[in-house]
C-alpha cells in the first residue's frame, strides 16, 4: 500500500478492539507513519477511558489525548435538535447521529494543531458513521487526507482483529463473547447484532443496558418537574442545572422507571436496513416535556412548522450534514420559534411510560375562557357559520358544477 505522503494520522480511538489494531496497522501500512490517539469523552462508561491512554501507547500510539466534550455534546448539539423535535423515523432519538460530528470537529482541531497529514477513523463500510466522520472532515478541513480502514484492509472478523493483536503482542480486553456491538454516549447507548440480527427474534434481557424492564420497574409512579426555557430544559425538581447535569440527573429518574426504549428496524443511509435497541431516558423525558411546553405555546401553524423542521432535521442529522448550510437554515428557524417556548411540565413516569400531567407557560395561548363549554362571553359562536362558509367554498363551487 502507498503511503500517499502521509506522515502523522490522526485517529479517532475508542480503546475498542477495531481501533486497537487499527494503530498498528496503519503503522506497518503507511510506511512507519506517526499515529496520533484522539479519545472523545462524550460521556460514554467511565470505565471505558480509565487506561485508555496507556491502551493506546501499548498499541503504538505516539501520544493520547482525551477531550472532555460532555458539556458541548449536550449544549451545542443535542439541545439544538431536540428544538426542532427531531426524531429519525418517527422514534430515534439520534444518539449517535448526533455525537459524531462533535467527535470529528474535535478531532480535526487536534490534527491542526499537531500538524498532522491525515485523519483516520474506525467505521465500517456497511454504516452510517463513515459518511458522518468524512463529511465532517470535508466540511472543515478539506486539505486532509482521510484513510478508512475497513475500506482497505483484509481484516473482517472479530478473530481476525483479535489473531491480528495476538501476533503482536498487543494487550486487549476484547473477546469473542462479545457478541453485541455498542455505542454510549450520555444521550443513548445502542445495541446491535447477537440475537438482534434476526428480526424474527425478540430481544432479550442482554439487549438492555441502562434501563430497567418496564414490567420490573417501580409499581409505584414517579413525578418529576421540569423548567423551560426557550425551547431548552434548565432545571429538574427545582434545581437549575447545566445542559449535561439535567440530563445525567434524568437518565438516572428514567432508567429506574424502564423509560427510553426502543428496538426498531432503521434505513441506514447506504441503503441497508439495520436493527438496534436503543435507549434513551432522560432523552425521551426531555422530548415530552419540550412538546407539552409547544402545545401550549405554538399556534397551528407554528407547530406545523415546526413538525416539518423535525421531519427535515432528522434526515440532515442521520445522514451527517450537521456543518451543512442546511441544518444552519433548519437550525435558525427553529430557534426562532423556541424563543417563546417557556414554561413548567409535571410528567409522571411509570413502567415505561411518561405523561404529562400538568404544564403551565407565561406564554400560553391556551384560554379557558374561549375553550370553555360552559357558558362565555367572549366566543360568538354564530360567527362560525360563516368561517364554514369561506372555509368549504372550494367544496360548494366543485358540487355545483357537477350538477349542472
Amino acid at each position: 500500500m502507498q503511503n500517499q505522503g502521509i506522515k502523522k494520522i490522526v485517529l479517532a480511538y475508542s480503546g475498542g478492539l477495531d481501533t486497537s489494531a487499527i494503530i498498528p496497522w496503519l503503522k506497518e501500512n503507511y510506511g512507519g507513519c506517526e499515529v496520533v490517539a484522539f479519545v472523545a469523552d462524550i460521556g460514554q462508561d467511565r470505565e471505558d477511558l480509565v487506561g485508555v491512554e496507556k491502551k493506546a501507547l501499548q498499541s503504538g500510539a505516539s501520544e493520547c489525548h482525551v477531550v472532555d466534550l460532555r458539556e458541548a455534546f449536550i449544549r451545542d448539539y443535542v439541545y439544538p435538535v431536540l428544538k426542532t423535535g427531531a426524531l429519525y423515523e418517527g422514534t430515534y432519538l439520534l444518539g449517535t447521529s448526533m455525537a459524531r460530528p462533535i467527535i470529528a470537529k474535535a478531532q480535526v482541531e487536534l490534527a491542526l494543531k499537531v500538524g498532522a497529514d491525515a485523519l483516520c477513523h474506525g467505521a465500517t463500510g456497511k454504516g452510517n458513521d463513515q459518511v458522518r466522520f468524512e463529511s465532517t472532515y470535508t466540511a472543515l478541513a478539506p486539505q486532509l487526507k482521510v484513510v478508512a480502514p475497513w475500506r482497505e484492509w483484509n481484516l473482517r472478523s472479530r478473530e481476525a482483529l483479535l489473531d491480528y493483536l495476538k501476533e503482536r503482542n498487543i494487550p486487549t480486553t476484547a473477546s469473542l463473547e462479545k457478541i453485541y456491538s455498542r455505542d454510549e454516549n450520555a444521550w443513548h447507548i445502542s445495541t446491535e447484532g447477537g440475537v438482534l440480527e434476526s428480526p424474527a427474534n425478540a430481544n432479550n434481557d442482554d439487549c438492555w443496558v441502562w434501563t430497567v424492564d418496564p414490567k420490573k420497574a417501580p409499581d409505584q409512579a414517579e413525578q418529576v418537574t421540569i423548567n423551560v426555557e426557550k425551547g431548552e430544559v434548565v432545571a429538574v425538581n427545582g434545581e437549575a442545572l447545566s445542559p449535561y447535569q439535567c440530563l445525567e440527573k434524568l437518565n438516572a429518574i428514567g432508567a429506574k422507571h424502564g423509560v427510553g426504549r426502543i428496538d426498531i428496524v432503521e434505513n441506514r443511509l447506504v441503503g441497508m436496513k439495520s436493527r438496534g435497541c436503543y435507549e434513551t431516558p432522560g432523552g425521551t423525558i426531555m422530548m415530552a416535556a419540550l412538546r407539552a411546553v409547544e402545545q401550549l405555546v405554538l399556534d397551528r401553524d407554528s407547530f406545523k412548522w415546526r413538525q416539518q423542521l423535525g421531519l427535515e432535521m432528522s434526515y440532515v442529522v442521520y445522514d451527517g450534514r450537521w456543518f451543512a448550510p442546511l441544518r444552519r437554515s433548519l437550525q435558525a428557524s427553529a430557534e426562532s420559534l423556541a424563543g417563546e417556548v417557556n414554561g413548567e411540565v409535571v410528567l409522571e413516569l411509570y413502567k415505561g411510560h411518561v405523561n404529562a400531567l400538568q404544564k403551565t407557560s407565561a406564554n400560553s395561548l391556551y384560554s379557558e375562557a374561549f375553550a370553555t363549554f360552559g357558558e362565555d362571553e367572549v366566543y360568538d359562536q354564530s360567527h362560525a357559520g360563516g368561517f364554514i362558509r369561506l372555509f368549504s367554498l372550494s367544496s360548494r363551487i366543485r358540487a355545483l358544477n357537477e350538477k349542472k
